[in-house]
């Protein structure tokens, strides 16, 4: 089989490592891929946006199997073009991708089918924006509607960073045209969990939980970013949580998209708060989390590219789906400066008996060597019997990894062990 996956971060590194483990695959191409994935897919200079020549390369190459990795070609109707042409895709058509690429969209289907989520006004008119924020509670979020590389949600601790942030989203256009209309939602307490599923339209398969790091230093300090590392599971996420997701918050999502003529299939991520009035939404994403992948997939024993079939096909709920009882930590080590400023193009030093556990995001190849070549550079995962250990044996591999300008938080998982400890 000849397998084509969109995208080119730690995502994808991980998610093509794991298909690569079924004996019928013959080739993965990478579209546009990086240079630390050279040694497990063959790399196309292909964008992901570029949706016109993704689907002219899969036609001309006889793909048998696609797989739309991030958001924007899901967004952009990536896998309706590719399925025009036959080929069947793992991801979610463009009228379904929108639970992500809207954040309007999601809020009102949320209300509208009582789904659990925070209170929200909706606004594209800055004067009335502005005048809002004046008297809503404080601290209070707001977020761009469209999508913003992950950056367009303020947490507001007071009026002023309130009213800034909606002058630079619908004034500014600091997210472009994703600040045309913004959501001004209630600020909620309680852990944060990710939970990823596999879903058909029919059924839905949580996958492992998972807690994400996002500030930028130790301590959950600094700027928000992509992410700065993972453990699986999360030790929030507990039976009856679970339980209680699946009645109130997962199965009425995939009832409600049906029932507004937009089934969605493949991953579809729910980030959740655990609040003391019990779950809530407080996101959407349309496909698999950067960096949450990359400790869930590998404590996936079930074979990935079968699972991915049957959302495609709709035979989820006869398809085995087998999660390992271990845990696992994944550091990512990134560019000094990120998510800001940074200088790229160092030169890359990965031992190769960790290669296999290591997820590359951001390098290029030159002559033959692996060079830095973005703010998340790779993530390191360890999977063990114990969190503590996953976390060390993630610290060991860091430790054994070196670039220039080298930058990773030392504390991925501490809030994970005080909470077992609790």
């Amino acid at each position: 089989m000849k397998i084509m996956v969109v995208g080119g971060g730690g995502r994808e590194h991980a998610i093509i490592k794991k298909i690569k483990e079924n004996k019928n695959v013959t080739e993965i191409y990478a579209l546009p891929g990086n240079g630390g994935m050279a040694k497990d897919a063959t790399l196309v200079d292909i964008g992901a946006k570029d949706i016109e020549a993704i689907t002219k390369f899969a036609v001309e190459n006889k793909i048998d199997y696609a797989v739309v990795a991030p958001d924007d070609p899901l967004v952009l109707g990536c896998v309706d073009a590719l399925e025009a042409e036959g080929i069947p895709c793992f991801g979610p058509r463009a009228n379904a991708a929108i639970i992500e690429g809207s954040k309007v969209f999601s809020k009102n289907l949320m209300k509208k089918y009582g789904i659990p989520t925070a209170a929200y006004e909706v606004f594209d008119d800055m004067e009335k924006a502005l005048a809002y924020v004046e008297t809503c509670p404080i601290p209070t979020v707001i977020k761009a509607d469209g999508l913003a590389l992950g950056k367009g949600v303020i947490i507001a601790e007071d009026r002023e960073t309130a009213k800034n942030a909606v002058i630079s989203m619908m004034q500014d256009k600091q997210f472009g045209k994703s600040g045309d209309h913004i959501v001004i939602e209630e600020f909620l307490t309680g852990p944060e969990v990710s939970v990823l599923s596999f879903t058909d339209g029919n059924v839905v398969v949580p996958m492992i939980s998972s807690m994400d790091h996002k500030r930028a230093g130790d301590n959950d300090t600094g700027l928000n970013t992509g992410g700065m590392g993972t453990v699986a599971p999360n030790p929030y996420y507990t039976e009856s949580v679970a339980k209680e997701c699946m009645e109130k918050i997962f199965l009425p999502t995939i009832k409600a998209m049906n029932a507004e003529g937009r089934t969605f299939k493949g991953c579809l991520y729910f980030g959740l708060m655990i609040t003391p009035n019990g779950p809530k939404v407080i996101e959407y994403n349309c496909r698999f989390g950067d960096p949450e992948t990359q400790v869930v997939l590998p404590l996936l024993e079930s074979d990935l590219l079968t699972i991915m079939q049957a959302t495609t096909n709709g035979t989820l709920a006869e398809t085995e789906v087998k999660f390992s009882d271990k845990h696992a930590c994944c550091v990512i080590m990134a560019s000094k400066g990120y998510p800001q400023s940074y200088e790229k193009g160092f030169e890359m030093t990965i031992p190769e008996e960790i290669e296999n556990s290591v997820f590359i995001a951001g390098a290029k190849l030159s002559d033959g060597k692996l060079l830095t070549n973005g703010g998340r550079v790779l993530g390191a995962t360890a999977i063990a019997e114990t969190l503590k250990d996953a976390i060390a044996d993630s610290y060991a591999m860091v430790n054994k990894i070196s670039f220039e300008n080298a930058y990773y938080r030392h504390d991925i998982g501490a809030r994970a062990m005080a909470a077992l400890e609790e």
